[in-house]
Order: structure tokens, then sequence, then C-alpha cells
């Protein structure tokens, strides 16, 4: 299947920057082997989203409320989202589920909702280090797969070792094709056919100099990029390692 290769600009960039850094990623995307996604903060997607327009680079958010409307402060539907340009949503990072508390049921529900909004949902997935130290990597990866998408997913997992976002370091060829082999088994068992064509992301500490390995490995299809996509040149790099 045509690789993904998904740009997560977290919290980072003022209005221009962000214009900019879509006009670069926009201007290096014609004749790529993958499809490329970027997901600004929510302040920025209409704006991103208008930049991108016509281009084949598509626009998605960070994260999205599991209700339609309400007394929500501070949150935001996938409605909203969908009216702003975005076409795909990150759900259940890690980063959310740490310091949000987010549960696998949370995640589930956003999943549902972005769906029913008409939004890709990409719903990551992955073990911290004293769960893999502890031998416990595929299993705590099974449960959030079982407990984090919705009957009827049909959008885009994410693995990301939570240990190795950020921070420079990144599990061996061997682990991630082990992890990634573990997600397509639980995916095609549950869905069927379906899950035998999700695309399933590798993400953490994703770069050009590693890109072209770990996007060679099986059950592999793409990446979810943090630090290098804030950097047009790299993220273009690490799309055309996909090839």
């Amino acid at each position: 299947m045509r690789p993904l290769i998904a740009g997560n600009w977290k919290m980072h960039g003022t209005l221009a920057e962000a214009a900019a850094l879509a006009g670069a990623v926009r201007d290096g995307a014609g004749g790529l082997p993958a499809d490329l996604l970027v997901c600004p903060p929510f302040l920025h997607v209409a704006a991103v989203a208008a930049a991108l327009r016509g281009s084949a680079v598509a626009v998605g958010a960070q994260d999205c409320h599991a209700a339609a409307k309400g007394a929500h402060t501070g949150d935001v539907s996938a409605a909203m989202l969908r009216d702003a340009g975005a076409t795909h949503v990150i759900l259940g990072h890690s980063e959310r589920r740490t310091d949000h508390g987010e549960t696998d049921a949370a995640v589930r529900a956003k999943a549902a909702a972005a769906a029913g909004a008409g939004l890709v949902p990409v719903v990551c997935v992955g073990e911290t280090e004293a769960e893999r130290l502890g031998g416990q990597a595929e299993a705590v990866v099974s449960r959030q797969l079982a407990e984090s998408l919705p009957d009827g997913f049909a959008g885009v997992v994410a693995y990301e070792p939570v240990w190795a976002i950020g921070t420079g370091r990144t599990p061996t060829e061997a682990d991630i094709a082990a992890i990634h082999g573990t997600i397509r088994a639980a995916l095609a068992a549950r869905f069927g056919a379906a899950g035998g064509t999700t695309r399933i992301l590798y993400g953490g500490s994703m770069k050009p100099g590693n890109a072209a390995a770990i996007l060679a490995l099986p059950d592999v299809d793409g990446g979810l990029v943090g630090g290098a996509s804030l950097v047009a040149a790299d993220f273009l790099a690490i799309a055309r390692a996909a090839g």
C-alpha cells in the first residue's frame, strides 16, 4: 500500500511560521512516493488548510472531543475540525494519555466521533520503557488496540514506543517489526480484510537518517513524525525514503 508520512507539529509555531512551513512542504510535495499529512496546532488548522488547498498534502489535527458540541471549555469537536479543513485527527497520542490522563475508552469514543464527522482517526498505541523492560510491550499494545479502536474502525494506527519519542532513541529494527506484526495480526483478526489493509505508522524519533531502514520493514506503512516534521527539508527527506 502507499505509505503515509504524517507530521505532528505538536505545540509549535506562530501563525506565520505555520504558514511558511506548510508552504515549504507544499512546494516539495510533488512526485513523492508517499502521501503527506501535516497536523498543526488547533489554532492554525484553518490557515494551514487554506495554504495547502489544491495540493497533495492533507491536513489533520492533534486531538478532538468525543462530543459533537456542548459545555466543554477549551475543547474542539471533530465537526469543527472538519469545517476548518482537516481530514484527519491524531488520537490517543502518548502525550495526551500521560499529560491529560486519557484512557483507552476515551480514545475509542473520540475515534468513533471523528469517523462520524468524516475525519480519518489516527490512533496511537505504544508501551513505556518500564513496560518494554518488563516484557509487556506486545501485551500492552494489544490491549490498547482492543480497547481504543471502535467497531468498524477504518482509520490509521500509529505505533509509538513512548520511551523513544523525542529522545533520539529507537527500538531495534527487529523490535519494530515484531510490534508491527503484532498490530497487523490483531487488526486482521478483528476486522478481517480491512485490518489487512489498515496503514500502520511507526512513530518514535524517525528522522532522515533512519527512515529508509524503518520504512522498509514489514507492516511499516509510513511514519508519524514529530520533531523532524518541523523542518520541511527533513520531513520531505523522510517521505522520499519511503520509495
